[in-house]
C-alpha cells in the first residue's frame, strides 16, 4: 500500500497507534481532530508530538468533521486515496447524559465523510464501529451474521447508524467501505476515561475503585498493537460485491455491495473482578473496592468471533491480557512520572 491515508480522530488513542505505524511504513499521512476536552488535551498533544518526531511525511489540522467545509479543503489541498474514520464521540455511559454530542459527531460527522468521500473518488473508507452494536444480544460469542437491531445505549445506536449510513453510500455510488466492531482496546497511549487507566491510577493513589456488576462483567480486551496490525491489513484489502449474495436468505456479514463489517477482538472474555487481580499484581498494590450494580446502558459480557476476520487477513489477535497491562503500565509510570 502506498496511497495517501487521510486519519481522522489522528490525536486519539487508536488514531495515534495507527499513523505511527503507517508512518514508520512509510505511508504519506495526513491527520485531523477536533482536539476536544471529553478527556486530557494535554494527552492528545502528547501523542501528536511523539508523531512529529518521526521520519516521514505527516501533516495535522486541528478541525471537526462536523464542518463540511474544513473537510472540502482538507481534501482538496491534499486530495487523499484512503480514509480511515476513527472520529467519534466516545463513551456508552456518557452518551447516556449527552445524547445531542453524539448524534452531531457520530451521525452528521460521519455523514459529511462519506458524502466527501463519495465526491472524491476514494479507493477505501475504513470506519470504527463498536462491539456495542451487539446491544441485547446475549448470544455468544458475538458473531458478524448476529441480528444488532437492538441497541442499549445512544452510542451503539450512533454506531449501528454509520454501519447502515455506509452501507447506503456503498449500494448506491459503488464507494468500498469496511466497517471494524473494536472491543474493548487497551494499551499504552490509551484513553483516561477507560477502566484500565482509572483502575491504574485510582490504586496507585490508594483510592477507591468502582467495580459495576460487583466484579462480574465480562470483556474481550484486546490490545492495540492487534488492532493496529489487523487495520493495516484491512486498509490494503478493498472490499468487493459478494455476487453471490442471496437477497431471499441474506448472510447480515455481507453484501451485495462493497461493503464489509468484521469483529476485532482477543476472543476471550475476562471477568472484571479477575482484571482487576490482574492489575493488583502488575502494580503490587490491592485496590480499594467500591461494589456498585450494572450500569445503565451497559451490557454484562462481550466476546468477539473472530473468524471472518482471520480468514479475511489471515491474523488473529493474541496477546495475553498480562502482557498487554504489563506494557500499558510500564508506559503510564514513565508518562507520569510515577
Amino acid at each position: 500500500m502506498k496511497e495517501k491515508v487521510l486519519v481522522t480522530g489522528g490525536a486519539g488513542f487508536i488514531g495515534f497507534h495507527l499513523i505511527k505505524r503507517l508512518i514508520n511504513d512509510g505511508i504519506e499521512v495526513v491527520a485531523i481532530d477536533n482536539l476536544n476536552s471529553y478527556y486530557s488535551v494535554e494527552l492528545k498533544n502528547a501523542r501528536l508530538c511523539e508523531l512529529y518526531k518521526l521520519k516521514g511525511i505527516f501533516k495535522f489540522h486541528s478541525g471537526d468533521i462536523e464542518d463540511y467545509h474544513f473537510l472540502e479543503e482538507i481534501f482538496k489541498k491534499y486530495q487523499p486515496e484512503i480514509v480511515v474514520n476513527l472520529a467519534a464521540q466516545a463513551g456508552v455511559r456518557y452518551s447516556i447524559d449527552n445524547p445531542n454530542i453524539f448524534l452531531k459527531s457520530n451521525i452528521v460527522g460521519f455523514g459529511n465523510l462519506l458524502e466527501i468521500s463519495r465526491k472524491n473518488k476514494i479507493k477505501h473508507l475504513v470506519y470504527a464501529s463498536s462491539s456495542s452494536v451487539y446491544g441485547g444480544n446475549y448470544q455468544l460469542p458475538y458473531s458478524e451474521k448476529n441480528n444488532v437491531d437492538h441497541p442499549v445505549s445512544i452510542y451503539a445506536a450512533s454506531k449501528k447508524s454509520n454501519e447502515l449510513m455506509a452501507h447506503a453510500y456503498s449500494h448506491l455510488y459503488s464507494l468500498p467501505t469496511t466497517g471494524l466492531r473494536f472491543f474493548t482496546v487497551y494499551g499504552p497511549w490509551g484513553r483516561p476515561d477507560m477502566s484500565y487507566f482509572l483502575f491504574t491510577k485510582s490504586i496507585l493513589e490508594e483510592k477507591p475503585i468502582d467495580v459495576f456488576n460487583y466484579g462480574n462483567m465480562k470483556r474481550d480486551f484486546t490490545y492495540i498493537d492487534d488492532i493496529i496490525e489487523s487495520l493495516i491489513r484491512i486498509i490494503g484489502k478493498i472490499p468487493s460485491p459478494n455476487k453471490n449474495f442471496d437477497r431471499k436468505n441474506p448472510d447480515i456479514s455481507s453484501s451485495w455491495a462493497p461493503h464489509r463489517i468484521f469483529n476485532i477482538g482477543n476472543s476471550n472474555s475476562v471477568k472484571l473482578k479477575d482484571f482487576i487481580e490482574i492489575i493488583e499484581e502488575i502494580i503490587g498494590k490491592k485496590a480499594l473496592k467500591n461494589p456498585l450494580p450494572m450500569p445503565k446502558g451497559d451490557v454484562e459480557s462481550t466476546l468477539a468471533d473472530t473468524d471472518l476476520l482471520e480468514n479475511y487477513i489471515k491474523f488473529k489477535p493474541k496477546t495475553s491480557l498480562r502482557y498487554g497491562i504489563s506494557k500499558f503500565y510500564t508506559w503510564y509510570r514513565k508518562f507520569y512520572g510515577v
